[in-house]
């Protein structure tokens, strides 16, 4: 019961403090961390201390594969080369320099000891990032580069972290290190691709919605449990499945499957992001406790913390003159593929022009169009490039939203009991963290106010959803009339259709997307009961087909109040009106 009561308390503090922190301005972990450090030192409340396996088993697969899920494929290959500098290159260096200074400061503290710390406070950890940055208006490629690094860096922290315990036992050599990370790497990728295969196929021949929620669950440990049992990375491997479940679901899952993954996960992260930050919180008086009776005091501790604090800063903030110049080459690679790309064009246009071959084969017309695809990417990531570059704004956010969190907590914990300074090293680790989400937390907002960075993706919002809506409406038409003339072409009977038929087929592939014209217009708008507000006939179509259920939901509620019809007629009338009203409402921002 004592349990039960604590996970229930927990669960109606998570929830109040969220809604709370949207009213007040300040973003919920933050506020959650502080809410645990008081909590932690009323009198009568036992230190808290957590099994970190419980983080990195229990808590960080199905974090790690909600957020992967749910991250767009081409934003992270249009993004991967500053991606991989910052979750790669830039976590092994941070980790070497924190590591080789808190040595040399204090050199009791056994260098891969010193390593280790390095390793565990290198990777931030984007949740508090981003969730400001979307509050606050950072543009869309900076959320996606910071949800890109926070995903992959963890993979190369705890395989740093995994090395440096080796040498404190004293087995660490260069090239057997090296070996190890690739290894590690390589057939975590493998194993995420092969349980991300395995398991999109499986569900997609599921009909029943709750065993396709239950192996949606179950995935991301499916995919940590082997890579691990072999010696990898299970948090690359979750990862690699989560990327791939994401990209192939519009394939391949039901509508009603792609639904409830979206709220399910959503939920799922909800409860471990705000509860690990809680968490964090209400162990920091155990942790101080653990090194108040040591020969290191606590205030060169608080020291240490602070100084670990201003290198990682440092370290960021100058990590991202490479970053700007990564991206700004970006422009002219896809320039030079472009070319080459023409170049093939016009040479396989030539071949037939100049009468080479007669008639192009079945392969050579393949291959024609290949490059007509390859081109339309092509261009389409040149634009990208040109109109999402990073200025020194932008740079300025990427760097100050370095926050340590979830991983520091954990990871500082694996380090063996038998290591000298173990109490310090973790407490420096905590520390460290807390100030990275305090100071950063507090000061993004106002910084992204104040340099008021550009964001095309937004201000070109309407516009590429009107000209989206446009290809769509056309691509339903003419499937509709391909349909028709071939129905006719067979003779079979098939070909009897009305032109009613026809014309309200067109109706309907319309209003299934009409709510892209109304993103814009009607979000978070307000309309009196009966108005119609609408500027233009989609408007007014989809405002009157929202009162028309509306007036549906209402009789549904005043039959089942009075018990006319059973509850399995009932609940199927609910549900398709709950569905139908999904194709209408206009998509939430955020």
């Amino acid at each position: 019961m004592e349990i039960l009561l604590i996970v229930v308390g927990g669960l109606v503090l998570l929830t109040a403090t969220s809604m709370l922190a949207s009213r007040i301005g300040i973003v919920a972990p933050l506020l959650l961390l502080l809410i645990g450090i008081g909590i932690g030192y009323i009198p009568g409340v036992p230190p808290t201390i957590l099994n970190p396996e419980i983080i990195l088993i229990g808590v960080l697969p199905p974090l790690l594969y909600g957020a992967a899920v749910n991250l767009p494929v081409i934003d992270l290959r249009r993004n991967r080369k500053p991606i991989f500098w910052l979750s790669f290159v830039l976590v092994v260096v941070t980790a070497l320099i924190i590591g080789f200074l808190l040595h040399w400061i204090v050199p009791a503290i056994p260098l891969p000891a010193a390593i280790a710390l390095g390793a565990v406070v290198a990777p931030p950890d984007a949740v508090a990032a981003t969730s400001v940055g979307k509050r606050v208006g950072m543009p869309a490629r900076l959320v996606t580069i910071l949800e890109g690094e926070s995903l992959l860096n963890d993979a190369t922290s705890l395989v740093l972290l995994r090395t440096a315990i080796a040498a404190m036992a004293g087995s660490f050599f260069f090239w057997d290190a090296l070996g190890s990370f690739v290894y590690a790497v390589a057939v975590a990728t493998a194993v995420g691709f092969v349980v991300g295969a395995a398991t999109v196929w499986i569900r997609s021949h599921l009909s029943n919605p709750v065993h396709d929620t239950m192996i949606s669950f179950i995935v991301p440990f499916i995919a940590f449990i082997p890579a691990e049992e072999l010696g990898a990375s299970g948090v690359l491997a979750v990862v690699i499945a989560g990327l791939y479940t994401g990209h192939h679901a519009p394939q391949h899952f039901s509508a009603t499957s792609r639904i409830n993954e979206r709220m399910n996960w959503r939920t799922v992260k909800f409860v471990l992001e705000n509860g690990v930050f809680l968490i964090m919180g209400l162990e920091t008086h155990a942790l101080i406790n653990e090194v108040q009776d040591e020969s290191f005091p606590i205030h060169h501790v608080a020291l240490l913390a602070l100084l670990v604090f201003v290198v990682l800063v440092a370290i960021r903030m100058i990590a991202m003159f490479p970053v700007v110049w990564q991206v700004r080459k970006s422009t002219e690679r896809y320039e030079a593929m472009q070319e080459r790309i023409m170049r093939a064009k016009r040479s396989h246009k030539d071949r037939y022009e100049n009468g080479d071959d007669a008639e192009p084969s079945t392969k050579e017309m393949q291959y024609a169009s290949w490059l007509a695809r390859a081109s339309r990417r092509v261009e389409a990531d040149m634009n990208y490039a040109r109109e999402e570059g990073l200025d020194w704004r932008g740079s300025v956010l990427l760097g100050w939203s370095g926050m340590r969190g979830v991983v520091t907590l954990a990871a500082a914990q694996t380090i063996p009991e038998n290591v000298p300074f173990r109490a310090h090293i973790i407490l420096i680790a905590f520390g460290a963290a807390t100030l990275s989400l305090l100071v950063h937390g507090f000061t993004l907002p106002p910084l992204v106010r104040a340099l008021k960075p550009a964001d095309p993706a937004s201000d070109g919002h309407l516009e590429e959803l009107h000209t989206l809506h446009e290809e769509l409406l056309i691509a339903a038409e003419h499937a509709i009339d391909q349909a028709v003339t071939e129905a006719d072409v067979s003779g079979d009977g098939s070909g009897d259709l009305s032109e009613s038929v026809i014309k309200q087929a067109k109706v309907a592939s319309a209003a299934a997307i009409a709510p892209l014209l109304l993103a814009t217009s009607l979000d978070g708008g307000s309309r009196e009961p009966g108005a119609l507000t609408g500027q233009t006939e989609t408007d007014k179509l989809v405002e009157l087909t929202l009162l028309g259920i509306e007036a549906s939901r209402e009789e549904l509620l005043e039959l089942r109040t009075i018990g006319m019809y059973s509850s399995p007629a009932l609940q199927l009338a609910s549900r398709s009106i709950d569905i139908f009203e999904l194709r209408y409402a206009p998509p939430k921002k955020g």
